[in-house]
């Protein structure tokens, strides 16, 4: 590696950005011939801000900074984690915008109500369940991605949502085996959208584990609002008929109950771990629910590989976004 190529890759580091997402950035047409060039050099800085969201002083070679650094709201992050936030934001902006170009605009979340939500899903499907608010999303043109590359060293993103001139998009970072717990996360950013909680090019970072006695009111309204669009009610009572059961128990009650009142029995299992702090019996109830554990993400990113209109997008963009998803890279 060349000095200058160094320097630079330092230069990021030092910003707080991880070396996957640099790699992830880096443009394929880079070799030892092209750092020789002033001119490949200068489109080389040109392609990593366009990516990273960095700034036009990054482009001169000056301190890396990002572009929408003061622009975004955190939850659970501290004001004092400058680097996390603007690495964060503007990374999260820029994939953002870049998802929206290839998705085809449809109607702005904020027309719509976790009830009209609701009945838009139930329309084709039984139960609220991931699956059917996937659908919902592209159909109105909400592209929805989840990273496999993030932005720093230290994997910390629940999920983000980013506004770009009235249109929303959605990035996940959670893990699970399940999708229940993916689902609610997703609800819950489809609230922040729908609330009209983020401005024009700007962003909301979900940081850490979400609480749902969180004393920010932002965040007790996505809640709700993930909660209604999944159950029905912003406020579900669940009752039982036995105080003891066990996890087998729990999943057989709600496979049964849950269908029949349009929520998906993970869902359901979750909202009664909840309410009673029995986390770890609900936890237990979703392997019975689902049988075979498997990660989510591959799901998700599966959707969106074939929602995406890869032709609208530039032969760098479509690497780009690739190695984010963790999908092999489509023919553009």
């Amino acid at each position: 590696m060349d000095r200058d190529t160094a320097a630079l890759r330092k230069e990021l580091k030092n910003a707080g950005l991880s070396d996957q997402v640099i790699d992830a950035a880096w443009p394929s047409w880079w070799s030892d011939d092209a750092a020789a060039s002033t001119s490949a050099r200068a489109e080389l800085r040109f392609a990593l801000s366009r990516k990273l969201g960095l700034s036009s002083r990054s482009l001169l070679g000056e301190r890396v900074e990002f572009v929408w650094e003061d622009d975004a709201r955190f939850k659970n992050l501290t004001a004092t984690d400058r680097i996390k936030r603007g690495a964060l934001a503007s990374f999260g902006v820029a994939v953002g915008r870049m998802l929206l170009k290839a998705t085809t605009e449809v109607q702005p979340l904020v027309t719509l109500s976790a009830a009209e939500l609701r009945r838009a899903v139930l329309a084709n499907r039984e139960v609220v369940d991931l699956n059917g608010l996937l659908s919902i999303c592209w159909g109105l043109g909400v592209p929805v991605i989840h990273l496999r590359v993030f932005p720093l060293r230290a994997k910390s993103m629940r999920a983000m949502v980013i506004g770009v001139d009235g249109r929303h998009a959605i990035l996940l970072g959670r893990d699970a085996s399940y999708p229940a717990p993916i689902a609610f996360t997703l609800a819950h950013e489809i609230g922040h959208a729908v609330l009209g909680h983020i401005g024009a090019d700007r962003a909301i970072v979900d940081v850490g584990d979400s609480s749902f006695d969180d004393p920010d009111l932002e965040e007790r309204e996505a809640d709700t609002f993930g909660i209604e669009l999944l159950t029905g009610s912003p406020w579900p009572i669940i009752t039982t008929n036995i105080e003891n059961f066990s996890a087998r128990a729990l999943a057989q009650a709600c496979q049964q109950a849950g269908p029949e009142r349009g929520i998906e029995p993970g869902t359901l299992a979750l909202c009664l771990g909840y309410q009673r702090q029995e986390w770890q019996r609900a936890s237990a109830a979703l392997g019975y629910i689902y049988r075979t554990a498997q990660p989510v993400w591959k799901y998700v990113n599966k959707v969106a590989a074939q929602q995406l209109n890869w032709s609208d997008m530039s032969d760098e963009n479509v690497q780009y976004l690739s190695n984010l998803m963790g999908v092999d890279r489509p023919d553009a």
